[in-house]
C-alpha cells in the first residue's frame, strides 16, 4: 500500500497498532495538526498506598506505560515526534500534554527536532487527586506544548476570535480551569472500573482543536487511548487519523466514536465570526 493509499483507508479510523511503524507508512505534509497524549513514563518502584492502606491506581501493569530508563524513554519520544513532523503541513502545529514526570523531556525533543514553541498552556484541574500520602503538594495541573513545525511561518491556524469570544471578549489566557474526565463521559468496563487511567475530557481537548484547527482539517492522534481526540473531531467536522497499540482500547475507542455525534455545536457556546 503506498502512502496515499494508506491515507485514504485509514482516513477517520482508529488504527490498531504502533504509532511508530504506522506513521511511516503515511505521506509528508498530510496533517494541519497533531495532538500527542504520549506515555507519561509513570511507573512507581513500589504500590502507592493511601493512609487507610488501600492501593492508589497506577501505571503498573501498562505495558504501554513501561520503560527500562530516561533514555530509552527519550529514544522513544525522538522516535514518534520525528514521524510527527514529518507528516506535518510546514504550517502545521502540534499539541503535547504531559505531566512533571515527562513533559520537560518531551519538550526538549520537541526543540531539538526544530520546532517552534507557541506556548505552552497549563490545564489546571478543578478536582484534582489528593496528595494521600501527604507528603507533597497535590498535583493539580498538566502542561500542554504548542509549537508550529517551521518558526518561519506565520500562517499556522489561531482561530483568535473563537477563542475570546469562549473567554467572554477577553485574550484567552494560557491557565485553562477544567475538571477530571468523570460521569458519562468516562469509559468503563468490568461493571464500574475505570478503561484507561489519564482519559482527557473532551472540553479539554475540544478547545485545542477549536483553537488551531478549522472544519475539514485533518487531525493526526498517534496515542487515541480510548479515543478523546477522534470523537471531538468528528463532533466538530474535523479529519483525523488515530493510532492505539493496546488492542482493547482501540475497541473501546472504535465503539466510542460510532455512537458520537457528528457536525454538533461545541459545548463552549461560540457566536459566527464577526
Amino acid at each position: 500500500m503506498n502512502s496515499k493509499a494508506a491515507l485514504q483507508s485509514w482516513l477517520n479510523r482508529i488504527i490498531t497498532g504502533d504509532c511508530i511503524e504506522l506513521m511511516q507508512h503515511l505521506p509528508d505534509g498530510a496533517f494541519d495538526m497533531a495532538f500527542c497524549d504520549p506515555p507519561y513514563n509513570l511507573q512507581l518502584p513500589r504500590p502507592l498506598l493511601r493512609p487507610n492502606r488501600t492501593v492508589v491506581d497506577g501505571m503498573q501493569g501498562q505495558a504501554w506505560d513501561e520503560f527500562a530508563s530516561l533514555q530509552a524513554y527519550d529514544e522513544f519520544t525522538v522516535a514518534w515526534m520525528t514521524q510527527v513532523r514529518r507528516l506535518l503541513k510546514d504550517n502545521g502545529t502540534i499539541w503535547v500534554i504531559g505531566t512533571y514526570h515527562n513533559i520537560y523531556r518531551v519538550g526538549k525533543v520537541l526543540m531539538d527536532l526544530g520546532f517552534w514553541i507557541l506556548n505552552d498552556v497549563v490545564w489546571i484541574k478543578t478536582n484534582p487527586m489528593p496528595n494521600f500520602r501527604g507528603t507533597r503538594f497535590t498535583n493539580a495541573q498538566e502542561t500542554l506544548i504548542w509549537a508550529v513545525k517551521d518558526r518561519r511561518r506565520k500562517d499556522y491556524t489561531f482561530n483568535y476570535w473563537q477563542m475570546k469570544q469562549i473567554n467572554g471578549g477577553k485574550q484567552m489566557r494560557s491557565d485553562w480551569y477544567f475538571p477530571l474526565c468523570r460521569g458519562q463521559e468516562r469509559v468503563m468496563v468490568d461493571g464500574g472500573t475505570k478503561a484507561h487511567p489519564t482519559q482527557k475530557p473532551e472540553r479539554l481537548v475540544e478547545r485545542v482543536i477549536l483553537a488551531s484547527t478549522n472544519e475539514g482539517d485533518l487531525v493526526l492522534d498517534p496515542f487515541c487511548g480510548v479515543g478523546t481526540c477522534p470523537v471531538v473531531c468528528r463532533r466538530l467536522g474535523r479529519s483525523f487519523v488515530g493510532f492505539e497499540i493496546d488492542a482493547v482500547y482501540a475497541e473501546l475507542a472504535r465503539e466510542r466514536l460510532a455512537k458520537a455525534r457528528q457536525h454538533q455545536a461545541p459545548s463552549e457556546g461560540l457566536r459566527a465570526s464577526p
